[in-house]
């Protein structure tokens, strides 16, 4: 009774979801793991081979896209309502970047500063806004609301070795977006949370190793003593 009850109350059969940065690490596991429990699933990141690969291996829907910029959200968005039929139920903004120098560089390289803030904090406020017609759409029962999910980092809570500045401050800036949108969209009956992952081995933090934050060193400080 106790595991029909679980069931019933965490099932996502049926359920519309968008994965952004869908193509590998946390993306990737996200949409297998909505798929295995039955959720209709569109996963997204910018390389279109990628996109493909990592559909077929999540046995999900799949569409390249940029939600680095206003006009790349846009036309997510309109492929998103053609194929769910104008209905979205989970947001899962996962699409993320990073970029270190030491700080007497970084006035040097603004460019890097503009492409995490661009893909982390504001590809993630205007996906959330362009999105949320479609959020609304879905709610039929309004103990059933349509969710948002924002994936942080440690990183915006705790200063990072790494001189990942654009990096650390875009997560920080996530965390406080979740919880400034999760009001201001509560009436609409749409939820907004946030994950803040700890070290997850992916092609982004196999570079924390350049300075010195090898994998060993990070797992030492982990309870459980590992990564991810």
């Amino acid at each position: 009774m106790a595991t029909a009850v679980a069931q019933q109350l965490f099932s996502v059969v049926g359920k519309n979801v968008l994965v952004t940065g869908g193509s590998r690490g946390i993306g990737l596991m996200i949409a297998k793991g909505f798929t295995q429990a039955g959720a209709n699933v569109l996963l997204t990141s910018r390389d279109p081979k990628a996109c493909e690969e990592a559909a077929t291996q999540a046995g999900c829907q799949h569409v390249a896209s940029n939600v680095s910029t206003l006009d790349g959200c846009k036309g997510l968005v309109k492929h998103v309502s053609e194929t769910f039929n104008g209905r979205l139920d989970i947001l899962i903004n996962n699409a993320g970047t990073s970029w270190g120098e030491p700080v007497e560089r970084e006035s040097k390289a603004n460019w890097g500063w503009d492409k995490v803030l661009d893909l982390n904090v504001k590809g993630i406020f205007y996906l959330i806004r362009e999105c949320t017609p479609l959020l609304e759409k879905s709610v039929l029962d309004p103990s059933d609301p349509a969710r948002i999910i924002n994936i942080g980092s440690v990183a915006g809570f705790v200063p990072q070795e790494a001189p990942t500045h654009a990096y650390d401050v875009s997560k920080a800036a996530v965390h406080h977006l979740t919880k400034k949108l999760a009001r201001d969209l509560a009436p609409k009956r749409i939820t907004v949370n946030c994950v803040a992952p700890g070290f997850v081995p992916s092609r982004m933090s196999a570079g924390l190793g350049t300075w010195g934050a090898s994998e060993d060193k990070i797992s030492s400080v982990i309870p459980l003593g590992r990564m991810g």
